[in-house]
């Protein structure tokens, strides 16, 4: 049996200890009609999960933690199982997809089986159907889920896809080069032995890179209505943009999509605050962004999570939209040359070392405390650079899912596909009810940027 890593067995951890907590990902792709029906469907998922052991795997947990939970084979596996169908109420349109989803991914997996389940979802508008792609993070992190879901559809060429030069993949931080626990103590030794100076100068950066990591999440912001208690429910809801805008902007003002997805989600933060009577300083949200450590290679059989974080303040203080946009820029720059997003990564991996009963322990420890640093968390997941088909269905769209918790009362997941790019946001029930008015405040903001990146363009003509 394998080990579920530190990191893994971390996101088992948090339900453990909150039992309002549910940490699945997900993914919903919108495709055109007819649904394929019940046998065909189970048919193509048996035949294509076959190849992805972790998929046909459960997680044990060892006695007193003695050592990490571990994966192991499930007994009388059934892809039957983890499949489920329903059909929307007329109308069928967004907002009963939405619902569909908040009720789906309110409900945690059964941990006696594996930890996925695939929602066959008809009677969307226009003929459509949506399937939901549900697992829990202790499996994945967000690109190997999105590796997986391609795993399902149809094989497709991609000996023809491009990518922008603005791509997700180029936001800072993005390390495109996964180093295992292992691989890092040995390069440690080696590089000791060959330059003791540099690797001095390295081990300095990663403690200086550690000690702002741990600064910004045990020092608290300043406060606002996105930190709080969550409840069990959760709310949904959809924005969108087009790729071409967006690259528009990334080229008139020398920023990554990345920075784009944060200034518009700064910006709607910064309306609701306004609107909720609160007043958005430097210091009122800070976000949690994960970071790929994910080499650009392999497939969807390789799942696990490889994931460092950064903690910057979101720029809800500044009131030009232009003005955010280069602030998230500088700020995602610093945190990257700081050594934050490295050192959560080295960190992740060196914990690999340490007995895993400690470590249990002084999470659960913890999370006692609520914590009141971290507000939201905003993360980027590069979507399949091809167009998909499913069954011989056209998938029109991808949707992401990011599950809150830890009294981080939004998540707000963006995925790039075909042109699009789709911003998936969770909310918990109680703490955003105003979930759709930030929705759009997202999408208004977008069409800010893209005026002024116009405006930009004609100045420079």
């Amino acid at each position: 049996m394998a080990s579920l890593r530190p990191l893994d067995a971390c996101f088992l951890e948090v339900e453990e200890a909150d039992g309002r907590a549910n940490l699945a990902i997900g993914a919903v792709a919108v495709l055109e009609g007819p649904p394929p029906t019940r046998s065909e469907f189970a048919a193509a998922v048996r035949r294509r999960i076959a190849a992805i052991p972790r998929a046909q795997q459960v997680v044990h947990r060892v006695p007193l933690d003695l050592g990490l939970p571990e994966w192991a084979e499930a007994e009388g596996f059934d892809v039957e199982r983890h499949i489920r169908r329903v059909a929307l109420p007329d109308p069928g349109d967004d907002a009963e997809l939405c619902r569909q989803i908040e009720n789906v991914m309110a409900v945690r997996l059964d941990p006696d089986q594996p930890l996925w389940q695939c929602w066959v979802i008809e009677a969307l508008a226009h003929g459509r159907w949506a399937l939901l792609m549900k697992l829990h993070h202790c499996m994945a992190d967000g690109i190997s889920g999105a590796r997986l879901f391609e795993s399902l559809c149809d094989p497709v060429d991609r000996t023809a896809a491009t990518e922008s030069p603005n791509t997700i993949r180029g936001a800072p931080g993005s390390a495109g080069a996964a180093v295992s626990a292992g691989v890092v103590s040995a390069r440690w030794l080696t590089g000791a032995l060959r330059s003791p100076r540099k690797s001095v100068a390295r081990i300095v950066d990663l403690v200086a890179g550690s000690a702002v990591l741990a600064g910004r999440v045990l020092w608290p912001s300043a406060g606002s209505s996105f930190n709080g208690p969550l409840t069990r429910q959760r709310r949904y809801g959809i924005a969108r943009a087009s790729m071409s805008e967006v690259s528009a902007i990334c080229d008139a003002f020398g920023v990554t999509i990345n920075d784009v997805a944060l200034a518009a989600v700064s910006g709607a933060v910064r309306r609701l605050l306004i609107r909720r009577g609160e007043v958005p300083g430097p210091r009122t949200i800070r976000s949690l962004v994960p970071v790929s450590y994910r080499a650009s290679g392999g497939g969807a059989t390789t799942l696990d999570n490889e994931i460092s974080l950064m903690l910057p303040y979101l720029p809800v203080d500044v009131a030009d939209p232009v003005d955010r946009l280069h602030t998230v820029h500088s700020r995602m720059s610093a945190a990257k040359s700081d050594g934050e997003s490295g050192a959560g990564h080295v960190a992740t991996e060196l914990a690999r070392l340490v007995p895993f009963a400690p470590l249990a322990w002084g999470m659960r420890l913890m999370l006692r405390f609520p914590q009141h640093s971290v507000a939201v968390v905003t993360t980027d997941v590069p979507g399949p650079p091809v167009p998909l088909r499913l069954l011989d269905r056209r998938v029109i769209e991808l949707l992401p899912y990011v599950p809150i918790a830890v009294r981080l009362r939004l998540g707000v997941a963006v995925m790039s596909y075909d042109q699009r790019l789709s911003f998936g946001v969770t909310g918990d029930l109680d703490g955003v009810p105003d979930l759709d008015e930030l929705c759009d405040g997202i999408e208004s903001d977008l069409r800010e940027l893209r005026r002024a990146a116009a405006r930009h363009g004609d100045a420079h003509s």
